[in-house]
């Protein structure tokens, strides 16, 4: 396993900048855009430019390039990000963390559309805390949250369910002992305000910088980014932090949707470790030696499941009074918070051929941790 970071921006990728060095408005909030395809991007950017964000950072790696000089011509007011070696997406966003300063940054894809929204200061303006004083309700300056996602609908003007949910599912297969429950998520739509979401679906979402800054961002060692979100989503929950959902913003996308790989692998080993394993009590965390079983069973390879396992221990060591609860908590508690939204919104799942839930709902590391 490689190290875990430490500090947010101890391994951002290199890069270069061009042009963009004009700020648009002073609303708080700025547009990252993860370039996807090779849809044509002067309309999408003309949308970003009417809506007045601060800046607009669009991430380029070697595939979106072929029309960027146009583009910095037609749009001299966004900082085109020059990636000099392929990336995760979660590598994107957290290098688009670093460059930028306002204090919330919107995570846009470029094959979606924002169909609702009220521009970029009324978006921000929503996101204020807001405090009763002698001259009524006014802003104290904080914001509500990690992360707000919007509603998403497909290119059928169909809403997508993109809340996520995890929850503790039995297994089919178990011993005499009695059940197992394994940890699976299932996506829902949203039908009220302010419904909690494990990650940001496809990572869109209005994040605040500083918050997102302190939890350490996306890992960048976990390639997969469903695995990425999966970390980031457990972890924001573990260290008390908040992803929810908001109505009065609506995106569109143009294309076909985005697939998860929910495939066990390193990456999913890597996600176990530091969310799974960690058991809480009273005010810390730590991993108990007795998941190291477990762990090597799974992974193999006496020597490097001790290396990782002993790494992760050490890296949930440094933050244990970060945390404020275990998985399993999490997993209670969003089920109460989803109970109310009702069966009709759930994402379908059904098996593969291995006796794992594909599709909507997706297997926990390996598919087998007691919880």
């Amino acid at each position: 396993m490689s190290t875990i970071p430490t500090t947010f921006n101890e391994l951002l990728p290199s890069y270069t900048v061009v042009g963009g060095n004009e700020r648009r408005a002073s609303t708080g909030l700025s547009a990252v855009v993860l370039n996807r395809g090779r849809y044509s991007r002067y309309g999408f950017f003309e949308e970003l430019e009417k809506a007045g964000f601060d800046y607009v950072l669009s991430m380029e790696s070697a595939a979106s390039r072929y029309d960027l000089e146009d583009l910095s011509n037609s749009f001299p007011f966004i900082r085109f990000v020059l990636l000099k070696e392929g990336v995760s997406a979660g590598e994107e966003i957290n290098l688009a963390a670093s460059e930028l300063s306002s204090p919330l940054f919107f995570v846009l894809r470029s094959d979606t559309r924002i169909l609702r929204g009220g521009g970029a200061e009324r978006m921000a303006e929503r996101l204020h805390v807001k405090v009763l004083d002698s001259k009524g309700e006014t802003s104290n300056g904080n914001y509500k949250r990690l992360c707000t996602v919007p509603l998403i609908q497909n290119g059928r003007s169909e809403t997508m369910p993109t809340i996520i949910t995890p929850a503790l599912v039995p297994e089919k297969n178990f011993s005499f002992k009695g059940p197992k429950n394994i940890l699976k998520t299932i996506p829902y739509i949203a039908k009220k305000e302010g419904l909690p979401s494990l990650y940001p679906f496809d990572g869109i979402g209005i994040y605040d910088r500083d918050r997102f800054i302190r939890l350490g961002g996306f890992d960048p060692f976990i390639k997969n980014f469903y695995w990425q979100l999966m970390d980031f989503g457990f972890r924001s929950s573990l260290w008390g932090e908040e992803i929810a959902s908001t109505q009065l913003i609506k995106l569109s996308y143009d294309g076909d949707l985005p697939k998860e790989d929910s495939t066990a692998d390193a990456d999913s080993l890597r996600f176990y470790l530091k969310n799974q394993a960690p058991a809480f009590h009273g005010d810390y965390a730590h991993i108990p030696f007795r998941r190291f079983p477990g762990y090597f069973k799974r992974r193999g390879e006496l020597l490097a499941s001790w290396e990782e396992f002993k790494e992760a221990r050490s890296w949930v060591m440094a933050n244990r009074y970060r945390f404020t609860s275990d998985a399993r908590t999490i997993a209670e508690r969003f089920t109460v918070d989803a109970s109310g939204e009702g069966e009709e919104n759930h994402g379908d799942a059904h098996d593969d051929a291995h006796g794992n839930v594909q599709g909507n709902v997706h297997g926990n590391a390996g598919g087998k941790e007691q919880l």
